[in-house]
């Protein structure tokens, strides 16, 4: 790692970059992997997430895949329209909406889940096991980290 004071600040060797970077390299294998689908990342994430869930609502999708809400809740109609989502309303508040899969949504994770699992694999490209769980282990840490410690708060 080089220094980034001054002069020597290099963006292509800062932890934002190389995430992005890493990031846009899965997305890429994603897309290739699953166009048959036209599914995006996101759009699979939050199947998941219901899946997972059995019902559930926007909220939910937000804590579990920390996606914003106003890009969930175009996600969720995204997937209504394709039949993938059924989406009720909660009587006495239609912006309450509780989301499950419906038989095509179902089917279509239980599709692409092996291949999501291939996707890793491809991401992960020739690190070892231990390098695996290593980056895997570091992610999580930034990504639960609150910011405290760099902000001094």
């Amino acid at each position: 790692m080089t220094s980034t004071s001054g002069s020597e600040y290099r963006f292509s060797d800062q932890v934002g970059f190389l995430l992005r970077r890493a990031y846009q390299r899965h997305a890429a294998i994603f897309k290739e992997m699953v166009a048959h689908t036209q599914l995006t990342a996101a759009q699979f994430v939050v199947l998941c997430t219901v899946r997972e869930h059995g019902t559930c609502q926007v909220p939910d999708i937000v804590a579990a895949t920390s996606i914003d809400e106003p890009s969930v809740r175009g996600i969720i109609e995204r997937l209504k329209w394709r039949e993938l989502l059924q989406v009720a309303h909660e009587p006495g508040d239609a912006r309450r909406m509780v989301m499950t899969l419906t038989p095509a949504g179902r089917t279509i994770v239980e599709t692409v889940t092996p291949i999501a699992e291939q996707i890793t694999e491809l991401t992960f490209a020739d690190l070892d096991a231990g390098e695996r769980e290593t980056l895997v282990a570091l992610l999580r840490r930034i990504g639960e980290s609150d910011g405290t410690a760099a902000t001094g708060q």
